[in-house]
């Protein structure tokens, strides 16, 4: 039996934009190329809006129902855990597609959700919390599916639901979920984690993580799919190609990545701005290289880091850039600046790190620094710096003020007070 694991389309991405085609594309591509498959499976994440609009859900029909096109691949389902429609027996008839649902494709309680309307047309079987044994030639596969839930709420509903392999199949166990350490936002923290995974699963696949990868865990196998177009626009996403996999269980198991050849291409690159070259010059000849140097099917789309001086940048030439280029790449820019006060506080904290001083020198140093440019002179610095590391802040600032010359006055009102 051959698998095709496909993973977070997120069709509609950029829509009205010039990279609106990108999701439709890719996921067409993938598509295609896992139709001599028996099953295909989808971890989550097919659109990218919860409530797409009907252009949008008229290119994703054309191409999801591109394996109900497929002649008979005989895959019969030996048991499930949830009621199947009358019109899923159509998809299951040609080459079955099943799916979880992401977190992109989240509605209110009792709100019916996109995947579920695709099951409802016949076009793939969803699960949540349900399990489906498919067998064919005499091999058995049995899909246990866990849609998205908010991070919090994870750990506890899988183990409320708590799946076991089932003996004599292949086990695959499909979840959408951020899973410590591989966290796809920061925002909220996972509840998951490598040591409370089921045990017993010979593969389980995690979608929302867009960076295709596999690891072992314990005896099973962790993939990630990773999306089939670029969101993020990270430097990891730079690096790794866009594509699904492919499991063959005919003879021994073997899982291959199958990356997209008409993908377009994204690059992050750093660009450390010089003095005395113009940074025009500087940018146009970096974006150069890249457009038309490689040999690219789509414009690519370059992220560029530019690092510098303030003073280097003018956001009305990096617009001027983006115009030039238009057509020829998508163009973002993110900029780590420095200005003249934040290079001078730079390199004073340098200079304290190379000296390796105390937390308590650091701050002596620190505090002399900023009277110094305050012009708050004549008088010990060690004396209120002891006083504010001792939380005594209305002397210090009465030292400060002239209220008090010396430390000692300060005693003796204290006494007499």
């Amino acid at each position: 039996m051959k698998v095709a694991i496909l993973s977070d389309f997120h069709f509609g991405y950029a829509y009205n934009s010039e990279l609106e085609d990108d999701s439709f594309d890719n996921a067409s591509e993938a598509i295609e190329k896992a139709l001599d498959s028996d099953l295909i499976l989808i971890g989550g994440d097919l659109f990218d809006s919860r409530v797409p609009n009907t252009s949008v859900w008229s290119r994703a029909i054309k191409i999801l129902t591109k394996p109900l096109l497929q002649s008979d691949r005989k895959v019969e389902v030996v048991e499930c855990s949830k009621k199947l429609k009358e019109i899923s027996k159509r998809t299951l008839k040609h080459l079955p597609v099943i799916a979880i649902h992401g977190n992109h494709e989240r509605r209110g309680k009792d709100q019916p959700n996109a995947v579920t309307a695709l099951e409802n047309a016949g076009i793939l079987i969803h699960l949540h919390c349900q399990t489906i044994v498919l067998e064919k030639d005499g091999k058995k596969i049995a899909i246990h599916g866990m849609s998205w839930v908010p991070e919090r709420f994870a750990k506890d509903v899988l183990y409320q639901w708590n799946p076991k392999p089932i003996p004599g199949c292949f086990n695959i166990l499909m979840l959408h979920q951020s899973i410590e350490p591989y966290i796809y936002s920061p925002l909220e923290t996972p509840s998951l984690n490598l040591s409370n995974l089921p045990k017993g699963f010979d593969l389980i696949i995690d979608g929302h993580v867009h960076l295709a990868s596999q690891e072992k865990v314990g005896n099973s196998i962790l993939l990630f799919p990773g999306s089939t177009t670029s969101t993020q626009f990270q430097p990891s996403e730079a690096q790794i190609d866009k594509g699904f996999y492919k499991l063959d269980l005919n003879n021994e198991i073997n899982l291959n990545f199958v990356p997209l050849e008409n993908n377009r291409k994204f690059f992050y690159e750093e660009l450390k701005l010089k003095d005395n070259v113009s940074t025009r010059e500087q940018i146009e000849r970096k974006i150069s290289d890249i457009v038309h140097v490689r040999n690219l099917k789509k414009p690519p789309i370059i992220r560029l880091k530019l690092v510098g001086k303030e003073s280097q940048v003018l956001d009305q030439e990096l617009r001027e850039i983006e115009r030039k280029f238009s057509g020829k790449a998508v163009i973002s820019f993110v900029k780590e600046l420095e200005s003249p006060e934040m290079t001078e506080k730079l390199e004073f904290l340098r200079n304290l790190r190379e000296q390796k001083m105390s937390i308590e020198e650091i701050g002596l140093d620190l505090l002399k620094k900023n009277l110094d440019e305050l012009n708050f002179k004549g008088f010990d610095y060690e004396q209120v710096f002891r006083l504010l590391s001792e939380g005594d802040t209305e002397r210090a600032f009465n030292l400060l003020t002239g209220e008090q010359k010396t430390l000692t006055q300060i005693l003796k009102k204290s006494v007499i007070e």
